[in-house]
């Protein structure tokens, strides 16, 4: 029976996990295939860029990846430490990289005035994007998430 990958994944056990995206239905990531004849060979960097993109996001570092032509497999290792050493404002620009954040998280980018009781709103959705930058579970970028044996 499947397990969740939020099951799968434990920090105190392991940081490192190799994770496979795969294509359905007889897809291609990249390369020829060979029974249509087209050629998606260019995905090839499109897929190495985006990782390296999320990589400077994410405190998730890459070990080492190998795109297929019908899947990825990456070796991730979950960087903890770095990720609790972000401020506020580094965690929330993280954020606002990948996604809008909430009006309030906006107002503080830009140097509008907050109040007090709001900031503590502020900081606890910094801290709710602080754990999403370092949860493999919660990214849809990775289908299945394995231990890697110590």
């Amino acid at each position: 029976m499947p397990r969740p990958r939020s099951q799968q994944i434990s920090l105190s056990d392991t940081p490192y996990y190799h994770c496979i995206s795969r294509c359905v239905r007889r897809a291609f990531l990249c390369g020829k295939d060979a029974v249509t004849g087209k050629d998606f060979e260019h995905r090839r960097d499109w897929i190495e860029n985006r990782l390296l993109f999320l990589t400077q996001l994410f405190s998730i570092d890459v070990c080492a990846y190998a795109v297929m032509s019908n899947h990825i497999h990456v070796v991730l290792h979950v960087n903890e430490k770095e990720a609790k050493s972000w401020t506020t404002r580094e965690v929330i620009e993280r954020w606002h990289k990948l996604h809008k954040g909430t009006l309030l998280t906006q107002k503080y980018m830009r140097g509008d005035d907050i109040p007090k009781g709001m900031m503590e709103m502020v900081e606890l959705t910094a801290e709710t994007y602080r754990q999403r930058l370092i949860t493999i579970a919660d990214t849809h970028n990775f289908i299945d998430a394995n231990p890697l044996s110590r």
